[in-house]
C-alpha cells in the first residue's frame, strides 16, 4: 500500500461496524468531520454526537471543521450565481484556520477527513479540502467503498478523464487543464435556495 499523509472517505450509506473496519484498515486514529451540518436522519450512526461517542469508544478522535472546511458557507460572498464557490472559499481566512488545524493534527495522527458524499468527485472533500492540502504536498488517499485505497492524484486523472469532452482548446499544460477541470467540477457544488 502506498503511503498516504492523510485519508479522506464519504459515509454514504456504510454500515456503522463496516466504517470503523475501513478506517482501521487504514491505520487512521482521527476523523475530521467536513460537513457544514454534522447530522444524518437516515444513518443517525454518523450524526455528530452519535459519531464522536462511537469513535471514542474504538480510540479515535472526533474533529468537527465544518465551520471553517463545511461545502456551504454561512458568508453570502462565497456564492457565485447561488452555487457555492470554491475558488473564493479557498481564499478565505477561516478556510486557511481549517487547513492548518487539520496538518497541525496530521502531524500528530492519521486524519481522514469525512463527509457524506461516496463518490470524492461529488464531493467537496476532494475538490477542495483535498486539493489544498495536496497543493501542500500531502499525499492523500480517497478510501473507497470497496476498501481500495485512491490516491488523490489517480481521482485528478479520473477528473481530468471526465472532463476532457468539455475541455477549452485555449488550455495547453497539464496544471492549467487540472484547474479548468476543478473549476467545472463545481456541477456538484452546494446551491443555495433562492430567497
Amino acid at each position: 500500500m502506498a503511503l498516504f499523509d492523510l485519508f479522506s472517505i464519504g459515509h454514504s450509506n456504510i454500515a456503522a461496524d463496516r466504517f470503523i473496519a475501513m478506517l482501521r484498515g487504514a491505520g487512521v486514529d482521527a476523523v475530521a468531520d467536513v460537513r457544514s451540518t454534522p447530522a444524518s436522519r437516515r444513518f443517525p450512526w454518523f450524526s455528530g454526537k452519535a459519531l464522536a461517542a462511537r469513535l471514542a469508544q474504538e480510540g479515535m478522535a472526533y474533529l468537527p471543521h465544518g465551520d471553517t472546511l463545511g461545502g456551504r458557507p454561512g458568508d453570502p460572498s462565497l456564492y457565485r450565481d447561488g452555487v457555492a464557490d470554491y475558488e473564493a472559499m479557498a481564499r478565505w481566512p477561516q478556510f486557511e484556520r481549517g487547513i492548518g488545524e487539520v496538518l497541525a493534527e496530521a502531524a500528530r495522527s492519521r486524519v481522514c477527513l469525512m463527509c457524506a458524499e461516496r463518490e470524492p468527485l461529488d464531493c467537496h472533500r476532494c475538490l477542495r479540502v483535498a486539493r489544498a492540502l495536496g497543493g501542500r504536498g500531502l499525499a492523500i488517499g480517497h478510501i473507497l467503498h470497496d476498501g481500495t485505497i485512491e490516491p488523490h492524484t489517480a481521482t485528478e486523472q479520473r477528473l481530468l478523464a471526465l472532463s476532457r469532452d468539455t475541455a477549452d482548446l485555449f488550455v495547453t499544460g497539464q496544471e492549467d487543464r487540472l484547474a479548468a477541470a476543478y473549476r467545472r467540477a463545481r456541477a456538484v457544488a452546494f446551491r443555495a435556495k433562492a430567497s
